[in-house]
């Protein structure tokens, strides 16, 4: 690997991490602004397209960890305790969704929530997004971390 690689790696995670910020910060509370009626009108409407792109894009970043944990496994590097860390909440991430999001989100699809309990699954929804976005940074700060100790590594075999 080469820092070109590292920086890839660290960005599109980064890409990841940010897009679910912006979802609790901009989709989330818009959600809860609408009624029961047009929340059900947005959600049929985009849902599908907000689920493919975050599925796509969990997919591809989780996946970095994970293949970083390989790495250091079969280059036996002393990284390996840091990169199995973030990838345990790479993995957290892709268990809550079965866990808990694929559900609820169903639960959307299918109009099955009077307002009272809408406006309750969305606040559990949050919740649980928030839960997600707390174990995307762990992943991305011991990725960080990951990284720099094989860096690190290589430039003292360098010099």
């Amino acid at each position: 690997m080469n820092r070109i690689l590292f920086f890839l790696s660290i960005i599109v995670f980064s890409i990841f991490l940010g897009s679910q910020i912006t979802e609790g910060l901009l989709l989330v509370p818009y959600w809860k602004s609408l009624s029961k009626t047009e929340f059900y009108e947005y959600y049929s409407k985009f849902g599908p397209l907000i689920g493919r792109f975050f599925s796509i894009l969990t997919i591809i970043a989780t996946m970095i960890p994970i293949s970083i944990s390989a790495y250091c496994f079969f280059n036996q590097l002393s990284a390996l305790k840091y990169s199995i860390v973030s990838s345990f909440f790479a993995l957290l991430i892709i268990a809550i969704f079965y866990i808990y999001f694929k559900d609820a989100n169903q639960q959307f699809y299918n109009v099955y929530l009077n307002a009272n309990d809408l406006k309750s699954a969305l606040k559990k929804w949050e919740f649980m997004h928030w839960l997600r976005v707390l174990f995307e940074i762990i992943s991305l700060v011991f990725l960080i971390i990951t990284l720099n100790t094989i860096n690190e590594k290589w430039e003292a075999i360098d010099a």
